[in-house]
């Protein structure tokens, strides 16, 4: 039986999900582990898909945080960049009758010169953050026309998106991959009633990047590593995850094919 419904932590949306399967890669750390906890919060059975089930940052694995708040929720051990293991991911959330939505968050940060960057971080890099997300949509909307079941997918975009930064060309295009992937299946998917959104992060303070420290993260809370903001301040997981929920709740069911800021006004200069 389900659990009594939780009053979510965070701001006043409150979107209901009782019912809904929704799976979150890269769901054990960072903005993924937010999102797939709002969710909870939200009455889903939420599917953590990671590498590792540990978070990077020593606390309880996702979905064990989320079954001891009342939740539903389970792990499966998943490689992004192998289609196999995202066919694998997709076909467990028919346990909970199928996925209803799915968020592409899984991603991979190598920094370094265009004149100096090996091909091998080249293809691991792409193969997480733009074959993930292609594959990741593809077999998830696959197994909603398979259902007849309408759905919804979220990918994790980047300000890298549309602005390029410097010692990130390889980042950058992984991004904005996910972007054109993003509209474009929108575009293809719409007639069967799939819509596909994605949410553009700006400076977030997450354990995301490599050499990330709990230092380095209160440094950027402190406007000490981040380029002028508007709001005046990094964001946090926090500030992330409810876009992804309101672009998978019935509020958002007339939007498609967008990428959503959720920068602090980081693009607007």
């Amino acid at each position: 039986m389900r659990a009594v419904r939780r009053t979510p932590r965070y701001g006043t949306l409150n979107p209901d999900f009782t019912d809904e399967t929704v799976i979150v890669t890269g769901g054990a750390s960072g903005i993924g582990r937010e999102i797939a906890q709002q969710f909870g919060d939200a009455g889903a059975t939420v599917i953590v898909a990671d590498l590792d089930e540990e978070p990077k940052i020593g606390d309880t694995p996702t979905h064990e945080r989320i079954e001891e708040e009342g939740g539903e929720a389970a792990f499966v051990r998943t490689d992004v960049s192998e289609r196999d293991d995202i066919v694998t991911l997709v076909e467990a959330a028919r346990e909970y009758g199928g996925v209803d939505v799915m968020i592409n968050n899984a991603g991979l940060f190598i920094e370094g010169s265009i004149l100096e960057l090996d091909p091998e971080d080249f293809e691991a890099i792409h193969n997480v953050n733009a074959k993930g997300v292609y594959f990741g949509t593809q077999v998830a909307a696959n197994d909603m026309l398979d259902r007849g079941e309408p759905g919804t997918i979220i990918n994790t975009a980047s300000m890298s998106s549309h602005y390029a930064q410097y010692d990130q060309v390889q980042y950058d295009s992984t991004k904005g991959a996910v972007r054109m992937i993003t509209r474009g299946s929108a575009l293809e998917l719409a007639e069967h009633d799939i819509r596909v959104n994605a949410v553009a992060p700006g400076q977030i303070a997450t354990e995301f990047a490599e050499g990330w420290s709990e230092e380095a993260a209160e440094k950027a809370a402190n406007d000490e590593l981040i380029k002028m903001i508007p709001l005046g301040r990094a964001g946090t997981p926090e500030d992330v995850a409810p876009a992804y929920l309101y672009l998978a709740s019935d509020a958002a069911q007339y939007v498609t094919g967008e990428l959503l800021w959720v920068d602090g006004g980081w693009q607007v200069f």
